[in-house]
């Protein structure tokens, strides 16, 4: 079995996420996706709530399995005999960072990074951007799947 993790702060999840997430789960016979806990980051969403709503989003992928991670990513994937990360481009942005974190961690590890060009309908989008919208009740309808979109009203008016 050839599994694969796809990492993440998934700080919402956004359409973007889950369309990735669909198409590995395509390509590999398990799809991981790793909840990365950074200490250095204040979430609007715990790790168990995270982790919930990519179970509900993904409830449709049965060889999709979620789980969270604190440490390196390499780590995670040595311990779960993982070969590989599954990663995301939107932009070229992404890849310069992104080609840096697959060289070290393919040095340190023998890991190997895959990347996926994001459909062009989600290369704007990141979990930022969702925030930032919905912190000013702009609509997030075409952003984010529907339940997420209401958790994400919900927590914006819990703080507000």
């Amino acid at each position: 079995m050839i599994s694969v993790v796809c990492p993440g702060s998934y700080d919402p999840v956004t359409n973007g996420h889950v369309d990735i997430i669909e198409r590995c789960s395509q390509l590999f016979d398990e799809v991981v996706v790793s909840v990365l806990i950074n200490k250095s980051k204040k979430g609007l969403f715990s790790i168990e709530e995270r982790m919930e709503m990519i179970r509900e989003v993904c409830a449709h992928l049965p060889n999709v399995r979620v789980d969270s991670w604190h440490g390196l990513l390499v780590d995670y994937c040595r311990a779960n005999g993982i070969p590989a990360i599954a990663k995301g481009l939107r932009a070229v942005s992404d890849f310069d960072y992104e080609l840096q974190m697959s060289q070290m961690n393919q040095r340190l590890s023998g890991v190997e990074t895959l990347f996926i060009s994001t459909n062009p309908e989600y290369s704007f989008l990141s979990s930022s951007l969702v925030k930032e919208i919905a912190t000013y009740h702009g609509d997030v309808s075409h952003l984010v799947p529907q339940s997420i979109g209401r958790r994400l009203t919900a927590r914006v008016d819990e703080l507000a």
